[in-house]
């Protein structure tokens, strides 16, 4: 057992109110006496009031005045916790400031040289945050809430490049954070459907009095997978395909909306796909010639002579333009 694992079960010993004599807690611990010695030393310097007695009627044990347990984390958990409050920050978390508040009370709990040791260890990461509208954090607690109590919201929602925002009413089933954009999806009454809205685009939300009961298995990661797998063209071959680059382009490739969910392999020059060919003849040309000669198709052959023929077309419509 880690040596945070042993300290708590000791504390936990402990705290049934009973004296145990520091070879009683060794024995059950599996640990040394020495080692119980030292325990009892880092508790004490956590807060814990434990005392220990010597002589025939000696033990171990906390003063009544001990109410709480404290929480015992070793460098790394503490700074893998103020990172991940990094990071909620900058995917706009609606909760942050409860996160914040959180993580000052585990602060406040550790004595002068965690602390300046937890801020050696935190001070070398950032997380850049993409800019948000300000109406975006207290629409996902709406939102959120919404999820909870099973109600139906009114939505004011403006679709990319509408001129003009209409006016739905859906049922939030459940939010997602995906390529540094909040999601929530929903049961469209409008359409009668599921559908996906980006929550900055809604414009107003407003909380109705019509209640609704989400399906007990829904889950918003398989909801978004399914919708990859629907659109695909149809049920044809399968084809593997191989694509090389740069570790950044390939990053930015296999992050793509639909291709992310057919990736069977990577390396840090390649990465591997198998799509359906008709899918891969409808989206890839005109996708991957955006990355221009920042990646190369290894195969399929049929892959690269679409590309060539697009490339072509591309290449005689601007050469018409210039007579």
């Amino acid at each position: 057992m880690a040596k945070w694992d042993n300290m708590l079960a000791m504390l936990w010993m402990l705290r049934s109110g009973k004296k145990l004599t520091a070879a009683q807690i060794a024995d059950s611990l599996e640990i040394s006496v020495r080692t119980v010695y030292r325990y009892i030393d880092a508790l004490g310097a956590s807060g814990v009031p434990v005392v220990a007695e010597s002589g025939h009627d000696g033990g171990v044990y906390i003063l009544d005045s001990f109410s709480e347990t404290p929480l015992f984390f070793n460098a790394l958990e503490l700074k893998a916790l103020v990172d991940a409050y990094k990071f909620a920050v900058g995917a706009g978390y609606p909760y942050a400031k409860e996160l914040e508040s959180a993580l000052k009370k585990v602060e406040n709990g550790l004595h002068e040289e965690q602390r300046h040791d937890l801020s050696l260890h935190t001070s070398g990461l950032d997380v850049i945050a993409p800019s948000r509208a300000p109406s975006v954090v207290p629409l996902l607690r709406e939102l959120e809430q919404a999820v909870k109590d099973g109600r139906t919201v009114h939505l004011t929602y403006r679709k990319v490049n509408s001129a003009q925002a209409d006016e739905r009413d859906a049922d939030p089933y459940g939010l997602a954070y995906d390529r540094s954009e909040w999601y929530v999806v929903a049961f469209c009454h409008q359409s009668r459907a599921m559908r996906t809205f980006r929550v900055d685009r809604i414009a107003a939300l407003k909380l109705t009095d019509t209640c609704f009961e989400r399906p007990e298995q829904f889950s918003v990661s398989d909801y978004f997978r399914s919708q990859a797998e629907e659109e695909r063209e149809e049920d044809g071959p399968l084809t593997v395909i191989r694509i090389e680059g740069e570790p950044d382009t390939l990053n930015k490739l296999c992050s793509n909306w639909h291709l992310r969910h057919y990736l069977t392999e990577r390396t840090d020059r390649e990465a591997r796909f198998l799509l359906d060919v008709p899918s891969m003849n409808k989206y890839l040309p005109k996708y991957l010639l955006s990355f221009g000669t920042a990646i190369r198709i290894r195969e399929p052959l049929a892959l690269k002579l679409l590309l060539q023929d697009r490339a072509r077309e591309i290449s005689r419509h601007y050469m018409d333009d210039a007579d």
